[in-house]
C-alpha cells in the first residue's frame, strides 16, 4: 500500500516535471525512448509523442485554457495558412514573370545564331532561327522587358554608342527610344521625336483610345514611321541609324526615319573617267545611291526594293530593276540568291558578287561593277537589275555579256561613227592585252622566218648580248611591270602616278643598259600595257592579265601550236560561261539578231530593239521612225 502510493506520487512528480519541460521544449525520458508499435505504422509513430503530451496537459490544465489555447492555435494556423497562399500566389506571379522575361531573351538571342538547318513538310529548308523569328519574337506589352532585352542585344551599358532615353508621354504613360549616337540624327531626334512626345498639348485631344494610333497620327512630326512587332526587326532597324520608340501596353513599336550621319560627297569617276558625259559617281551611301539613280530615270515603274545580306551583320542592299521591261523570272532569281546568302559579314559588293555569280570556279567575270550612274541607268533600260549595297561606291549589274563589257557610256554620248570606231579599238586592245606577249615568244623561238630579214637582224642584235632566254626576260619584266602597277595602287596621291611613269621608265633603261632584257622587249611589255589600260572593264582586264601569262607559258613552249590550244581553250571557258543563265559571248554566240552590236555602234535613231539576249518583257524601245520632224510629225503632245 505504502509502495502503492509512492509510486502514485513519483509518476504525479514526473507528471509536473514533464509540464515544465514541454514548456521549454524538453522531453521527459519516457517520450525520447518511444517504441514503436508492433504494426510497424510509421504515421502512429510520429503522432505517438503528441497523444502522450495531450493528456499530460489535459491533466495539469484546466478546460478553459485548453479551450483559449486551442482556439489561438487555430487562429494561428489560419493566419499561417493565408500567409503562405499569399507567398504561393506571389511567388507564382515572380516566377511566370522571370520565365517570361528568360524566354524572350532565349527568343531574341536564338536570332543572332545561325540555327541547324531542318526539313519542313514542303520540303524546304529553314534555319531554328528564322522560325524563332516568325514564331516567338512578338513584343512584350511589358515596357520592363522590352527595355532590358534591348539593352541586352544591343550590349548596353559596353556599347557606349547605344543611347536609350527614358521618359513618359502625357506625364503618365512610360515610354523609351533606343538610337545609335553617330548614326542618327540628333537635331531630328531632339526636336522633332522627344520635344512633340513629351508636350502635353499635343494629348489635349486625345480621347482615350490607343495611344500608340495616336502619337504616330498626331503626335510624331517625322516623315517616315514604320510599325514593328518583333524584336529582331527593332534591332536591326537601330543598327540602320533609325530611332525605336517604346510604349508601355503597346505590343508594337514604332521606328522613326532618323539617319543621319557623315558622308563622302559625290565626286567625278576614277575607274571609269570620260571626256563627255556625266562627271559623278556613286559613294557608299546607299541612298544617295538611289536618288542618282532616280534622277536619271524617271519612270514610276523603277522598282527599288530593299534586303539585308547576313545573319550578324545584316548588310543592307537594294535591287533595282524597271517593272514592265525586266524579266520577272529574272528578277526572282536575283532575289533568290541574295536570300539565300548564308554568312556573318558580306564585305561590300565584291563579296556579294562571289556569293550570286554562277560558276564560283570560272575565270570569266560574271557580274558587271561599275561606278556610274548612267552606266546603270543605260543598263537598267536594256531590262538589266542592278544591285546596290551599303557602304560599297559600286553598283552590280546582272546578266553580263563580253559585249556589254567593251562598251563604254562614252559610246552613246559620241556620234556614231565615233563611238563604233572606240569599240573597235577596245577589241583589238583586248586581243593585245593577251595575246602580244605570246606572240612575240613565238615568233623568236619557233617561227623565225615569218619575220622580215631587216625586222629579225635587228632584234638578234639587240639580243646578243643578252645572257637570258625570251621567256626569262618576258616574265621579268611583266613581274616588274605588275609591281610597278600595285606599287603606284598603293602610294596615296599624285605620288602614286608619278611612281608608275618614272618608275617604269627608270627601271627600263636601267634593265636595257645592264644587257639585262632588250629594247624590243620593253616596247612589247609597254605596248601589253596600254592594251590593258584600254579596256573600260576593270573585271575583264583583270582576266586579260591572268589568261596573258597562260598564252605566254604555251607560245613558249609550242609556239603558234600552243597559242592555237589555247585560244580553244579560253573560248570554250568563255562559251561554257554564263551570267544568271545568259551565255557571256552572246550576241555573237549564239549569234541573234543583234550580233551586229558587238562590232558597230549603231545610231542611237535605229536602236529600236533592246538587247534580245536578257529576254526583256517590253522589246521596243522606240519606234522605227523616231526622227518624227523628218516625216513632219507634230511634237509629241502637240496636235496639229
Amino acid at each position: 500500500m505504502l509502495g502503492g502510493f509512492k509510486t502514485l506520487a513519483e509518476e504525479k512528480k514526473q507528471g509536473f516535471f514533464a509540464k515544465l519541460c514541454s514548456i521549454f521544449a524538453y522531453r521527459p525520458p519516457e517520450h525520447d525512448t518511444f517504441v514503436l508499435p508492433e504494426t510497424g505504422d510509421e504515421e502512429s509513430c510520429r503522432t505517438a509523442p503528441e497523444k502522450i503530451e495531450k493528456s499530460d496537459l489535459e491533466y495539469y490544465l484546466d478546460q478553459e485554457d485548453l479551450k483559449k489555447a486551442a482556439a489561438e492555435k487555430e487562429k494561428n494556423e489560419k493566419e499561417d495558412k493565408d500567409n503562405v497562399k499569399d507567398d504561393v500566389e506571389v511567388g507564382e506571379e515572380k516566377e511566370i514573370k522571370n520565365q517570361t522575361r528568360a524566354s524572350l531573351f532565349r527568343r531574341a538571342k536564338s536570332l543572332k545564331k545561325p540555327g541547324k538547318e531542318r526539313q519542313n513538310a514542303a520540303g524546304d529548308k529553314k534555319s531554328e532561327s528564322d522560325q524563332g523569328a516568325k514564331e516567338e519574337t512578338g513584343i512584350s506589352p511589358d515596357i520592363n522587358i522590352s527595355r532590358d532585352l534591348i539593352k541586352e542585344e544591343l550590349n548596353i551599358p559596353t556599347s557606349v554608342d547605344v543611347v536609350v532615353r527614358d521618359f513618359k508621354l502625357n506625364g503618365k504613360v512610360d515610354a523609351f527610344i533606343v538610337f545609335i549616337d553617330g548614326m542618327a540624327d540628333r537635331d531630328v531626334i531632339n526636336n522633332f521625336i522627344l520635344r512633340q512626345l513629351m508636350n502635353r498639348i499635343l494629348y489635349d485631344k486625345y480621347d482615350g483610345g490607343s495611344i500608340f494610333e495616336y502619337i504616330k497620327e498626331n503626335v510624331l512630326s517625322v516623315n517616315q514611321v514604320t510599325d514593328l512587332t518583333d524584336y529582331d526587326s527593332a534591332v536591326t532597324q537601330a543598327l540602320f541609324g533609325l530611332t525605336i520608340l517604346f510604349i508601355d501596353g503597346c505590343k508594337k513599336c514604332l521606328a522613326i526615319e532618323t539617319s543621319g550621319f557623315e558622308k563622302r560627297g559625290i565626286e567625278k569617276p576614277t575607274t571609269e573617267a570620260v571626256i563627255r558625259g556625266s562627271q559623278e559617281s556613286f559613294t557608299e551611301n546607299l541612298k544617295t545611291s538611289m536618288i542618282q539613280i532616280r534622277r536619271i530615270i524617271k519612270n514610276k515603274n523603277l522598282i527599288n526594293e530593299f534586303l539585308t545580306i547576313g545573319s550578324a551583320d545584316r548588310s543592307g542592299a537594294s535591287i533595282m530593276y524597271i517593272r514592265g521591261i525586266t524579266n520577272p523570272s529574272l528578277v526572282k532569281e536575283v532575289k533568290r540568291r541574295l536570300k539565300s546568302i548564308r554568312t556573318d559579314f558580306a564585305m561590300g559588293d565584291g563579296a556579294i558578287e562571289q556569293f550570286i555569280e554562277d560558276n564560283p570556279w570560272g575565270i570569266m567575270p560574271q557580274v558587271i561593277n561599275t561606278e556610274r550612274p548612267d552606266q546603270v541607268a543605260s543598263h537598267l533600260m536594256q531590262g538589266r537589275v542592278a544591285i546596290l549595297s551599303e557602304s560599297a561606291p559600286f553598283a552590280l549589274v546582272v546578266p553580263v555579256t563580253l559585249a556589254s563589257m567593251l562598251s563604254s557610256p562614252e559610246d552613246y554620248y559620241l556620234r556614231w561613227q565615233f563611238g563604233t570606231f572606240l569599240r573597235l579599238v577596245r577589241i583589238f586592245a583586248l586581243l593585245i592585252a593577251i595575246l602580244l606577249p605570246a606572240l612575240y615568244i613565238s615568233l623568236v623561238n619557233f617561227h623565225q622566218e615569218m619575220i622580215p630579214t631587216e625586222l629579225l637582224v635587228s632584234i638578234a642584235s639587240s639580243r646578243e648580248a643578252v645572257p637570258f632566254p625570251s621567256i626569262i626576260e618576258i616574265l621579268l619584266m611583266e613581274g616588274a611591270f605588275e609591281l610597278i602597277r600595285e606599287a603606284g595602287l598603293r602610294v596615296p596621291g599624285i605620288i602614286g602616278t608619278t611612281l608608275g611613269i618614272i618608275g617604269a621608265l627608270i627601271l627600263g633603261q636601267a634593265a636595257v643598259a645592264a644587257n639585262i632584257v632588250s629594247p624590243i622587249l620593253i616596247i612589247i611589255v609597254a605596248v601589253t600595257a596600254l592594251g590593258n589600260f584600254a579596256i573600260p572593264s576593270y573585271s575583264l582586264a583583270f582576266v586579260a592579265r591572268l589568261i596573258r601569262f597562260g598564252f605566254i607559258a604555251l607560245g613558249a613552249t609550242l609556239g603558234f601550236f600552243g597559242m592555237s590550244a589555247g585560244l580553244v581553250i579560253a573560248g570554250a571557258l568563255g562559251a561554257s560561261a554564263k551570267s544568271f543563265g545568259v551565255p557571256f559571248f552572246a550576241p555573237f554566240w549564239p549569234r541573234t539578231k543583234d550580233s551586229g552590236r558587238f562590232l558597230i555602234r549603231y545610231p542611237v535613231w535605229e536602236l529600236e530593239r533592246r538587247a534580245d539576249e536578257v529576254n526583256a518583257l517590253n522589246k521596243i524601245r522606240q519606234p522605227k521612225i523616231s526622227r518624227g520632224w523628218v516625216k513632219g510629225e507634230p511634237p509629241s503632245g502637240e496636235k496639229e
